[in-house]
């Protein structure tokens, strides 16, 4: 499993954007994980899925919320990762109104989880494999705080204890 210190694993993640602009085309564009964290630093949070009760009601509306006061801590982008294809993290890009705040990257065959260790078997349940529930801040891609979830819960990936942890 990933820890402090280690370096983000080499994956390519998912972007699906709705409108052009700063180069970026209309559809899932790749993201580089080496390259896109190289020289930043990232809140980034990770849960098992678009769409879920928790995620949708609780997860991802903090770190919109908080958007400003990450930036005022220094972080320079806020990526929300999950294991779904690039079309469901736009979709719920826009459910979620997370505008140019939050960047809803999608890791479709779970290539990042598997990479980092923090995998969430949920076959019994229909889901697949998915990503834990977690939060870190990355450093010119190394991780600096993690904060990985006990099963079924919701108490250390949120936006307060990250955002506690970039001001620390």
């Amino acid at each position: 499993m990933i820890k402090v210190g280690d370096t983000l694993p080499s994956a390519t993640l998912q972007e699906y954007s709705e409108v052009e602009g700063e180069g970026c085309s209309i559809g899932p564009n790749a993201v580089d994980v080496t390259k896109a964290s190289a020289g930043k630093t990232i809140a980034l949070f990770a849960l098992p899925g678009a769409f879920t009760p928790t995620c949708s009601a609780k997860h991802v509306p903090g770190y919109v919320q908080h958007f400003d006061d990450f930036k005022a801590a220094g972080v320079d982008e806020i990526w929300c990762v999950s294991v779904n294809d690039a079309f469901v993290m736009g979709a719920w890009a826009r459910d979620q109104k997370t505008g140019a705040k939050v960047r809803m990257l999608a890791d479709g065959s779970a290539d990042f989880a598997k990479a980092t260790g923090l995998t969430l078997d949920l076959t019994g349940r229909g889901m697949g494999v998915r990503s834990n529930r977690y939060s870190m801040l990355v450093k010119d891609g190394k991780v600096a705080t993690l904060n990985v979830e006990g099963p079924g819960k919701f108490e250390v990936s949120d936006a307060d204890t990250l955002l506690a942890q970039a001001r620390g």
